[in-house]
């Protein structure tokens, strides 16, 4: 096993780089690729002194959304409906597929995607009108599909915890997925829909190693906050899985037996896994930052993560892209198995409850909370 400081790329300062410093600490994303949307743009006359401008800050932008539910089409995506309160994500974890889609916004798929926020401020209104038309088909709602439903911002303007009170009083049930330990701030709510078979959690842990979590995502909560809140969920008798996501072809990937022990320890019920893939300008972000974090070895992972991904950096194939393909991600593949069998003898989540629907009455399940 490799010592827990082993990824750390300066001893004194995570954020030194070989006698450089990020221009911009606190965020996984260091350039800004140009958006394919836009044809021109405004630049600097002069090159910008980005010792004397002030730190990035995080934007909100209030959106007022016009749908929030979008039908799940893909085989590699459980559920039937997927729903993002937010688009973009503070967390700023640079390996992130959902960069993309950020450049549809006019934004670029770097630095904009983690300090400029879109929130969905209508999305609980959106939610209980689409529940109640007479041909809405209940099913199984992915809380988030795209971005965390508990990034930073969420802690004030509060949308991912309207949502889950409307799903509970609908008795609808959701998958949760997460990186925060905001998650424990529902934990009322989550305790009731538990007790109906109504909801499970997924908790993303991506290192045994607290610094390489900081580095690929700096915004996010720490390993030792992550394991203590699938511990209380746990406790409070929520299902909870591990998801370690992505994995990082030598980078993080040798650790999966290592993470899987740290969350069958913390109570977890089972775990899974997706592989790292580079979609559109992602790709250059993650190589920028690889090549800044750890040049040693940037050109062999992103080697190996092509390889794994049909001599692209993304497979768009159903049943290759989260898992990869190749004789790497069957070494991973056989890996992973090997440490679930071990430390998740007797593992699985209960089955979700899909037949309880039901249209509150006014003044009814949503004023419990």
């Amino acid at each position: 096993m490799l010592p827990k400081d082993h990824h750390r790329p300066n001893a004194r300062n995570p954020f030194q780089i070989q006698g450089e410093v990020q221009l911009h600490s606190g965020r996984g994303a260091q350039i800004r690729p140009q958006n394919p949307f836009i044809r021109r743009e405004r630049v600097a006359a002069m090159e910008m002194d980005w010792d004397e401008i002030s730190p990035l800050k995080t934007q909100i932008l209030l959106e007022s959304a016009k749908t929030i539910l979008n039908k799940v089409e893909s085989p590699d995506i459980p559920g039937s409906y997927s729903l993002n309160p937010y688009q973009g994500c503070e967390h700023g974890c640079v390996y992130c597929y959902a960069r993309p889609t950020h450049t549809y916004w006019g934004f670029d798929s770097g630095l904009d995607f983690e300090s400029k926020i879109i929130a969905k401020t209508n999305a609980v209104e959106l939610l209980e009108a689409t529940m109640q038309k007479p041909g809405w088909k209940p099913g199984v709602v992915l809380l988030s599909g795209n971005t965390d439903c508990y990034q930073p911002i969420e802690r004030r303007l509060q949308i991912t915890s309207g949502i889950l009170k409307t799903l509970w009083a609908y008795r609808v049930p959701v998958m949760l997925i997460t990186k925060n330990a905001l998650i424990l701030r529902d934990l009322q709510v989550l305790q009731e829909m538990a007790k109906m078979g109504l909801v499970q959690v997924a908790i993303s842990l991506t290192s045994g190693s607290d610094n390489l979590r900081r580095a690929l995502e700096p915004r996010s909560s720490s390993l030792p906050s992550r394991l203590a809140t699938i511990s209380r969920l746990s406790e409070a008798g929520i299902p909870v899985k591990a998801m370690v996501a992505p994995v990082i072809p030598s980078l993080n990937s040798e650790e999966l037996p290592e993470i899987l022990q740290l969350a069958s320890e913390a109570g977890a019920l089972g775990a899974g896994y997706t592989m790292l893939r580079l979609p559109g300008q992602v790709s250059e972000v993650f190589a920028h930052w690889l090549r800044l974090h750890f040049p040693d070895r940037a050109e062999k992972v992103l080697s190996l993560t092509k390889s794994t991904q049909g001599e692209t950096m993304s497979s768009s194939a159903f049943g290759e892209r989260m898992r990869g393909k190749g004789p790497y991600a069957d070494s991973v593949a056989r890996l992973f198995q090997m440490a679930h069998r071990r430390f998740f003898p007797i593992s699985g989540l209960p089955p979700l409850v899909t037949h309880l629907f039901q249209i509150p009455q006014k003044g009814g399940q949503l004023s419990l909370f």
